[in-house]
């Protein structure tokens, strides 16, 4: 089952994410800060697949900080980044820091939460993709040595 973690300190926005992720399959945990999410980050056994955080909660770089943990604590973790805010230079800075999506939440005439699951699940994908890479150059050295 895929793991995912939302961050967001809006009550409704993280209820309603974890409502829709559940029902679609997801094991989801929450976290309603940055504090929390990056301890919820270190503190379990086997790192998320995917976490979704908001890109401002309070300080305007507290979504930056929740990318960067999750990377840190496993480089195949997919991050996707929200904001009520969204602006081009933020979307490049998480992107080059390895976010893998940057989605605004109030896009006219866009279901926002309809674009989130098609884009957790090319998350999800590519995050298999890396991880089946990583275990076949395992077993090619493994087979092989390392010459």
């Amino acid at each position: 089952m895929i793991r995912v973690l939302v961050v967001d300190d809006e009550d409704e926005v993280r209820a309603a994410l974890a409502r829709r992720l559940e029902r679609d399959g997801y094991a989801v945990a929450t976290a309603g800060s940055e504090r929390e999410g990056l301890s919820a980050l270190k503190s379990v056994e086997h790192p998320y697949d995917v976490v979704i955080t908001d890109m401002n909660m309070g300080d305007p770089n507290s979504g930056m900080h929740i990318l960067e943990g999750a990377v840190a604590r496993d480089v195949f973790t997919e991050v996707i980044v929200l904001t009520a805010y969204g602006n081009v230079a933020n979307a490049v800075e998480c992107m080059r820091r390895g976010a893998y999506d940057y989605i605004e939440k109030n896009m006219p005439g866009v279901d926002v939460f309809e674009l989130l699951v098609m884009k957790l699940e090319q998350a999800c994908q590519r995050r298999r993709q890396s991880v089946q890479t990583v275990r076949r150059l395992e077993e090619f050295h493994k087979r092989h040595g390392d010459s």
